[in-house]
């Protein structure tokens, strides 16, 4: 039996690929479970009301990720 040689392995691409979920997840959790705990404290018609503070507290979130995805681009090229 032979063993084939595996292929290398791109790490960058894994850590990419992990942030970017990791990014996925803490939006949806902030948006969504924040909504469900808001509505059950406080009733589901409030829910719009928090949402109208969570939405814009992800897209806060999701521009400094964004921005810093951005830098680290750029100074790569350099």
């Amino acid at each position: 039996m032979r063993k084939e040689p595996h292929q290398p392995t791109d790490m960058r691409a894994y850590r990419r690929q992990t942030e970017r979920r990791l990014v996925i997840a803490v939006v949806l959790m902030l948006v969504l479970m924040g909504s469900v705990v808001i509505g059950l404290v406080y009733g589901w018609p409030a829910v719009f009301t928090g949402l109208l503070c969570l939405l814009p507290g992800a897209g806060v979130f999701l521009l400094l990720w964004i921005v810093l995805s951005v830098i680290e681009r750029l100074s790569r090229d350099l």
